[in-house]
């Protein structure tokens, strides 16, 4: 990012190979539709090359890309949903949960794909609030404070919604292991 911010061109395209398919994957794991997550991951990286004077050296990368993807993915919400609240909070209440699938049988041996599918499905289950902490944290390695950051609000809501979804998959998934 330094080299583009210099002015090399061809940073540009090495940073795109680097973190265009992560944050592709981030825009999938919300929408499930290929065809969105390319024009999102577009506009996100359109977005990088727009703000890149404002590139802090001294800060990661990966926390201020995915903050400008996490904004890009509530834009994206909002469209999707006009008038319907976009959670960027942990909204739920204790009785919008959904019931846990049943944990199969001990003696059950689940598949490679049939695991694979029963942890999307949990996933799936979460709300997108929880459901993007576990996306930035599990799958893209940020820290607490760093998704804090990205998302705009507090380490301690992040630590409390990550909680919360990390609780709900041990609940939903027990018996997988």
């Amino acid at each position: 990012m330094a080299a583009y911010v210099a002015g090399d061109g061809t940073a540009f395209d090495r940073l795109f190979t680097a973190l265009g398919p992560r944050v592709y994957g981030f825009f999938m794991r919300t929408f499930n539709n290929t065809a969105v997550a390319d024009d999102l991951t577009q506009i996100t990286f359109l977005k990088v090359h727009k703000a890149r004077a404002d590139f802090q050296r001294d800060k990661p990368l990966r926390p201020w890309l995915f903050s400008i993807a996490a904004r890009v993915r509530v834009d994206e919400l909002r469209k999707l949903h006009p008038g319907k609240h976009v959670a960027l909070e942990d909204d739920t209440e204790a009785g919008d949960s959904v019931a846990p699938e049943p944990a199969p049988p001990a003696d059950e041996i689940l598949d490679e794909a049939a695991r694979a599918r029963r942890v999307r499905t949990a996933l799936d289950a979460l709300p997108e609030a929880q459901r993007v902490i576990i996306h930035l944290h599990r799958f893209e390695g940020l820290s607490f404070p760093q998704i804090a950051e990205a998302l705009g609000t507090t380490e301690g809501a992040i630590k409390l919604r990550a909680f919360r979804a990390y609780e709900k998959l041990r609940q939903d998934l027990r018996g997988l292991l």
